[in-house]
């Protein structure tokens, strides 16, 4: 009988002391005993993964393999080695029994004895309680070591020190790099010097030929205004900082949310300080503070003395970064792309500025379009959700799959009563009631997807019967509307605006819940935190 290995450790410690190895040896001396062939492409092993976790690249190697058939017993040192989670447990032993591999455990080996059975189960929630368990005293662990100065709290050693490899966590093994720490010195004292920005640090640095932290070439304003603002540099590591939390913004307009996870800041008393070697003077460090926060309040960015009806609202069609406004000596208008800033110039942006005024004035004629012809919006719509609602085929359809589903499941039981009666052999009744799962597990798929498509359908019709009294109330008030309230307007109903040289592309936002023109966009659009494709009313 072909076998087949699987051994696993959770972390590269645990890796670095042959763990693996005596697992193998084990489940080797095992196959050996009882007779079995193994093939050394059938080991599969996973050297620091986590067991709460499906995404294994040995495990997935593995259930490919038995997907071919390419072996008939798969050997384990214990169910934790397979996964930690019950569910996931259950969930690879059924894919494996269904591919016709038997999975044996060397530590107690299972049956399909119901006492088997439920030991497994037990043994599959205490390796899920254990792991619960191990993960909350790692962090209890880490914020005791925190709080006495034995572990620092970085994943990323800032540029300027170095970290021992053996011990990269270790306070004890963390120095300065002479080199580095000097060139966080001179940034330090360029930024102080007369008129001195961001951009122009970032330029001298390019020039001087120094690699940012990561390795590039170009330095970003960002990356220079982190170093001047990190308190490590003056002798104050912290630690405890942030906390996890679903991400409800885009890192680009352009762009989903992503992973849905962002990291928040905690108040600033929840800090953990742990004592680092100083590079930078605390005077000179206080200077810098105090510049940049200076230069924050007084920037362009933040200088409202000049009013822009698209302000945060334009992005760039041809590099996706977001505009800034500006208004130039002479009174004229104008919406810059970002990237008309960075620092090297074969990366510069070169897509021509927009002119604030008429910008504003085409966005605004379209938007009172829109408003006074609702039915643009209801047709875009329909169009999205591939034409005309059909709620009688809908219906009939749905009705047609309940009964072709009800069809089936009396084949089943006339099937059982068959078998129980003697008229099937055993082999046949399992033949044939696998086919009738499979086309009742199609039946209700389609029947699911009928009534999402039915929900959808509805939810629609209701949003598109909801925009015309939306826009009969804002309707009467566009042609003597004030700039605040035009720009409120603006906030609600447009997403981006996109400016691709002579081209001007509008994406709308619906209001599609009851406290309509009182939510804003970033929860209607819920289909940024998945990376769907838009579906908001796009005008050109």
């Amino acid at each position: 009988m072909r076998a087949s290995i699987y051994a696993r450790v959770s972390t590269p410690r645990q890796a670095r002391a042959q763990r693996v190895d005596e697992q193998v040896n084990r489940l080797k001396a095992y196959v050996e005993h009882e007779g079995l062939g193994l093939e050394e492409g059938h080991i599969y092993l996973d050297e620091g993964y986590s067991g709460a976790s499906l995404n294994r690249p040995g495990l997935d190697a593995l259930r490919d393999a038995a997907a071919m058939a390419e072996f008939e017993v798969l050997l384990v040192a214990a169910p934790d080695r397979l996964a930690r989670n019950y569910v996931h447990q259950v969930l690879l032993l059924e894919e494996l029994h269904g591919r016709g591999c038997r999975v044996e455990f060397l530590e107690r080996p299972m049956s399909q004895d119901p006492n088997d059975q439920l030991l497994l189960q037990i043994r599959g929630a205490v390796a899920e309680y254990e792991r619960t368990l191990i993960a909350e005293r790692m962090r209890r662990g880490r914020l005791a070591k925190l709080r006495s100065g034995q572990l620092l709290p970085w994943l990323r050693v800032p540029f300027g020190y170095r970290t021992d490899p053996e011990r990269p966590r270790d306070p004890a093994g963390l120095r300065v790099e002479e080199y580095e720490a000097a060139i966080v010195r001179q940034m330090f004292a360029w930024y102080l010097e007369q008129g001195a920005t961001l951009g122009g640090v970032a330029r001298r640095l390019v020039a001087a030929g120094v690699l940012t932290p990561t390795g590039k070439v170009s330095w970003s304003r960002s990356t220079i205004r982190g170093i001047l603002k990190n308190p490590a540099y003056v002798g104050n590591a912290y630690g405890h900082c942030t906390y996890l939390a679903p991400a409800k913004s885009r890192r680009s307009p352009l762009a989903p949310v992503g992973a849905g996870l962002t990291a928040k800041r905690r108040p600033e008393e929840e800090w953990i300080g742990v004592p680092v070697p100083e590079i930078v003077e605390r005077e000179t460090f206080d200077l810098v503070q105090e510049k940049l926060s200076h230069n924050r309040k007084f920037a362009s960015r933040n200088n409202k003395s000049h009013r822009y009806l698209l302000r945060a609202l334009v992005s760039c069609g041809a590099c996706g970064r977001g505009s800034n406004a500006r208004t130039s000596w002479d009174g004229r208008s104008y919406y810059v792309c970002r990237g008309h800033q960075e620092i090297v110039p074969e990366q510069r942006c070169r897509a021509r500025h927009a002119p604030g005024t008429r910008l504003d004035e085409l966005v605004w004629e379209d938007l009172c379009e829109v408003l006074t012809r609702p039915e643009h919006v209801e047709h875009a719509l329909k169009r999205a959700h591939g034409g005309e609602w059909l709620p009688q085929e809908l219906k009939a359809r749905l009705e047609s799959v309940s009964k072709a589903i009800a069809h089936t499941e009396r084949q089943r039981e006339r099937l059982l009563e068959a078998y129980l009666g003697g008229v099937l052999e055993l082999g046949e009744f399992k033949r044939k009631r696998k086919e009738l799962e499979g086309r009742t597990e199609a039946l209700l798929a389609q029947e699911r997807q009928l009534e999402a498509s039915a929900r959808e359908r509805t939810e629609l019709a209701t949003t598109a019967d909801s925009i015309e009294g939306f826009c009969e109330r804002v309707r009467a008030g566009l042609a003597d509307a004030t700039f605040e309230q035009k720009r409120r307007l603006v906030e609600l109903l447009i997403d981006r605006v996109i400016v691709n040289d002579e081209e001007v592309e509008i994406r709308y936002v619906v209001p599609t819940s009851p406290e309509g023109p009182h939510q804003p966009f970033c929860h209607l659009r819920t289909d940024y935190l998945n990376g769907g494709p838009p579906g908001e009313l796009m005008r050109q």
